[in-house]
């Protein structure tokens, strides 16, 4: 039996987005994608595949992905995501990326920054951290889901990432090191 990811985790943003398409007007129309999923099974990189692995021993082949995020204006940027089938009791560093996936874990490019760090790659905490970024750390649980959840202040605007990216361990803070996380392990993409 495949694992399944438990996608009521989403419900709770999707009322919030609902709300903010029909009601709330002036951030909807200010923004043309609020709110965006996307769910992919793990396998080896393809062109137009959702969510490709580089390390199968780390993300298996059939593991399976769900992102959804809501970025507004009005509410800032909130995004979700859930992962199943991945090795149990492990931590996993994940971030929002410039770029789409491709045949290797650097063709998504940077972590996307609010405020980008005019050097590259970026190790300031000043750019490289929590409130900048999006940073989606997680540990999986005994039969290898997990879940993680990052709200910041700010919306995307004109500039928008592209993917999120799963990394081989969670995400240091330390000057020299912010933002470092490891081997990316697998990519998700996502039209944010």
């Amino acid at each position: 039996m495949k694992p399944r990811i438990p996608f009521a985790l989403f419900a709770t943003t999707g009322a919030l987005a609902a709300a903010l398409l029909a009601g709330g007007g002036q951030a909807a129309a200010a923004q043309a994608h609020p709110v965006a999923t996307a769910h992919g099974t793990f396998g080896q990189y393809t062109e137009g595949r959702t969510a490709s692995t580089y390390d199968p021993a780390l993300v298996p082949v059939g593991a399976r992905a769900g992102v959804f995020s809501l970025s507004a204006p009005a509410v800032g940027t909130t995004t979700k995501l859930a992962v199943s089938g991945l090795v149990p009791g492990r931590h996993y560093g994940a971030h929002v990326h410039t770029k789409p996936c491709g045949a290797t874990g650097t063709d998504a490019g940077p972590h996307f920054q609010h405020v980008q760090d005019p050097v590259s790659p970026s190790t300031d905490p000043a750019y490289a951290n929590p409130d900048n970024e999006v940073w989606l750390d997680f540990t999986t649980d005994a039969r290898g889901t997990g879940f993680a959840l990052s709200h910041v202040d700010w919306s995307y605007g004109e500039r928008r990432p592209a993917s999120v990216v799963i990394h081989e361990h969670h995400t240091s803070s330390e000057p020299g090191e912010a933002g470092g996380a490891g081997a990316r392990l697998a990519c998700v993409n996502v039209n944010f």
